[in-house]
């Protein structure tokens, strides 16, 4: 091979990797994308499983006072 035919196979080498670090681009682009809408959902998801955290917190102590309650008139 002389030095004209490695210099041709090079450069099809090079404009090869060349198109798929674009398409590699691409795809990174298009996958930010969707992380990104993913974030926000995610980001919804946890305030509404700490609201109802909270909701259940709430539940158990009025479930508890109802229960303290029960007891004490059961009692008399």
């Amino acid at each position: 091979m002389n030095i004209d035919q490695r210099l041709e196979a090079l450069t099809t080498r090079h404009e090869a990797l060349t198109m798929n670090v674009e398409l590699i681009s691409r795809d990174v682009e298009a996958l930010r994308g969707t992380v990104e809408k993913h974030d926000g959902r995610i980001e919804k998801l946890t305030d509404t499983v700490g609201h109802l955290v909270g909701v259940v917190e709430n539940l158990a102590r009025i479930t508890e006072s109802r229960e303290r309650r029960l007891g004490n008139l059961e009692g008399q």
